[in-house]
């Protein structure tokens, strides 16, 4: 198919750097860079998986102190009348 594009000067540069590289004619580069980006954009994007990083929060040394036992820890740090 025959047809007339006008493409933006920065996108002429690059095309024309690609020409430059690659050696191809500025036909086969815009082609074969149209076809590149038009698969890629058909292709659902990678899902990264989801990490969560922990933080130390620095209470590991007060819950070993009272034992494991939650209770005694919340007693400690928001009194007797947390309830």
């Amino acid at each position: 198919m025959r047809t007339t594009l006008s493409l933006d000067d920065d996108v002429a540069r690059l095309v024309q750097h690609e020409v430059n590289r690659s050696g191809e004619s500025f036909k086969g580069a815009v082609n074969r860079l149209l076809r590149l980006g038009l698969s890629a954009s058909a292709k659902p994007p990678a899902e990264r998986p989801f990490v969560v990083k922990p933080l130390p929060l620095g209470v590991g040394g007060l819950l070993d102190r009272h034992n494991g036992k939650v209770s005694a820890l919340l007693e400690e740090l928001e009194g007797p009348y947390r309830r």
